[in-house]
C-alpha cells in the first residue's frame, strides 16, 4: 500500500541529508551524470537519518551510496559500467563507495544472484517499491534547485527508526535476513517489527 510522506517530513528529509556533506555533495553533482530517471536511494538515505537521531557523525556506518536510475532503451552492461565509472571519478574526492545500477536490467541478473526469477521493473519508483524493508524504500534527488522525494510506504519508519518488513518486496527471507541484525548493532535504537 503506498502512503505518500507528507511535505514536513520531505522537508525534515531535506533538513537532515544536507547535514551530511556526503549526501549533499552526491545529490548536487549527481545530475552532471545524465542517468535518466536517477535517485540516491536505499540505506544511504535511512541510514544518514538514523545516524542524525543517534547523534552520530553523518557517514557513520554507511557502507556505499546507491545511484539507481532506469533506462529501458539501452539494458546493457557496458552502458551502466559507463555510468559508474563516471560516478567513481565524479564523486572521487569523497572518498566513498558508491554503487550505481540501471533497475531496468535488474531482472537479468536477480535469478543467478538470489536463486529466482523477478519480472522486469517498469520504473525506478517500481523498483524501489519492492526493496526488503520500508525504511529503505525510499529515493531521493535533487535537480535544478528542486528537492524530490519518492518513498512509496511514507517516511515515518525511518524517522521512528523501524525495520519493518516491507509486504511487496520482491526478495525472499534468506535474501535480506541478515541486514536487520547488522543495523541494530551499528544504531541500537532501531526497533525490528516483523
Amino acid at each position: 500500500m503506498e502512503s505518500r510522506p507528507t511535505p514536513d517530513d520531505i522537508s525534515k528529509l531535506r533538513d537532515i541529508l544536507w547535514q551530511s556533506p556526503i549526501v549533499r555533495t552526491i545529490l548536487e553533482r549527481a545530475s552532471e551524470l545524465k542517468m535518466p530517471n536517477w535517485y540516491l536511494a536505499a540505506g544511504c538515505i535511512s541510514q544518514t537519518v538514523w545516524n542524525h537521531l543517534h547523534g552520530f557523525e553523518p557517514s557513520y556506518g554507511i557502507n556505499d551510496y546507491d545511484l539507481i536510475y532506469y533506462d529501458d532503451k539501452d539494458i546493457t552492461s557496458e552502458s551502466q559500467e559507463e555510468y559508474l565509472n563516471d560516478a567513481k571519478e565524479l564523486f572521487k574526492d569523497l572518498g566513498v563507495s558508491i554503487d550505481v545500477v540501471n533497475e531496468a536490467r535488474v531482472h537479468l541478473w536477480f535469478g543467478d544472484f538470489f536463486g529466482y526469477d523477478i519480472k522486469p521493473y517498469r520504473s525506478a519508483e517500481d523498483a524501489i517499491a519492492t526493496w526488503p524493508y520500508n525504511s529503505t524504500c525510499v529515493g531521493a534527488r535533487y535537480e535544478n534547485g528542486k528537492f524530490e522525494v519518492y518513498a512509496p510506504h511514507g517516511l515515518g519508519d525511518i524517522f521512528e527508526l523501524t525495520i519493518r518488513l516491507n509486504k511487496d518486496t520482491i526478495f525472499n527471507e534468506s535474501s535480506y535476513k541478515d541486514k536487520a541484525p547488522r543495523w541494530m548493532k551499528v544504531w541500537p535504537k532501531l526497533k525490528l517489527i516483523k
